[in-house]
């Protein structure tokens, strides 16, 4: 079996539209340069889920897709399930957990809408 490794981005909220743009450039910047098949999208700590958030998520999945990765989500609560159900994205962006193992960390990231760590198995 072979090796994969996971990003695990930690989204704080609110998330507002201009932060959109932001998010998917550091997301494509780390994606860039490994070799991850998996984003786990922590969205625990974004607070009551708006528009804003569902289309940062769609977004985020665009970029992981066209970088051949996956994004799942961990900490979703009923709401933001709720949202994502009624525009269709449930089988787009689904619950999921990271892989164990070592973290690396990179420089941190400009905003405070996103953390981005790389987890190697």
């Amino acid at each position: 079996m072979e090796a994969t490794s996971t990003i695990l981005l930690a989204l704080r909220g609110p998330i507002t539209a201009a932060d959109v743009p932001g998010l998917c450039d550091q997301l494509a910047a780390r994606l860039k340069d490994s070799d991850a098949t998996d984003a786990v999208c922590d969205v625990g700590a974004l607070g009551r889920p708006t528009v804003a958030t569902v289309n940062a998520l769609a977004r985020l999945q665009l970029v992981a897709r066209g970088h051949g990765c996956r994004i799942r989500l961990r900490g979703a609560g009923p709401e933001l399930l709720l949202l994502l159900e009624l525009v269709g994205l449930t089988d787009v962006l689904r619950p999921g957990e990271p892989r164990r193992g070592p973290v690396e960390t990179g420089p941190d990231p400009p905003s405070q809408a996103l953390v981005v760590v790389l987890l190697q198995p």
